[in-house]
């Protein structure tokens, strides 16, 4: 499946109980050298609270993340680095648990979802299993988590799974393969 490329675009999406519980903005352009993305999430955690969130992704032509900046209003911050191909830096310190990662997973993010999407690029019924940086919110915490991504419909529908939690999400996704709904978590409305 080849997916439309995006030039310049905004989206929004919200909880899925409404504006009240979260809602991030992102814009995303192309660059010579990949794509940029600056988004902004304001939500609410049961444990942590409520927090806001700024990010910005570099994201090379592969749709692989190369660079990651995360900042919360508090004060906390994250920079990941990647080479693209599994080694990954933190702050500037080496993560060999990371080794084999490709993607990250933000996880107040549907927007992360996007990348393995995108990269896979996996033919009707075709499944696979990936390694992804997990970034917990509000913590900012890193560590390496299993998912498995199964196209459903090529091109507009995605089958999400963690293989640690058992979670699964089906993910329809528009022309550019970014996520539309979550189902019980993010409602986009732009």
């Amino acid at each position: 499946m080849t997916f439309r490329a995006p030039t310049e675009r905004c989206i929004r999406w919200s909880a899925w109980e409404g504006f009240e519980t979260g809602i991030e903005h992102l814009d995303i352009r192309r660059e010579s050298n990949g794509i940029v993305v600056a988004g902004i999430i304001a939500g609410s955690d049961e444990d942590a609270g409520s927090y806001a969130l700024s990010y910005g992704l570099a994201i090379d032509e592969a749709w692989r993340v190369r660079d990651a900046e995360l900042s919360l209003t508090s004060g906390t911050r994250l920079h990941l680095e990647s080479d693209g191909r599994g080694s990954w830096r933190t702050n500037g310190q080496e993560r060999p648990d990371l080794k084999g990662c490709i993607d990250i997973d933000i996880q107040a993010s549907p927007l992360t979802n996007t990348l393995p999407i995108r990269r896979l690029a996996l033919d009707r019924g075709q499944s696979a299993d990936i390694r992804v940086a997990y970034i917990r919110v509000p913590s900012l915490a890193v560590e390496p988590a299993v998912q498995r991504y199964t196209a459903l419909e090529p091109g507009s529908l995605y089958r999400f799974e963690s293989l640690e939690s058992g979670f699964k999400a089906d993910l329809p996704v528009d022309r550019e393969g970014f996520v539309m709904n979550y189902p019980r978590l993010f409602r986009r409305w732009s």
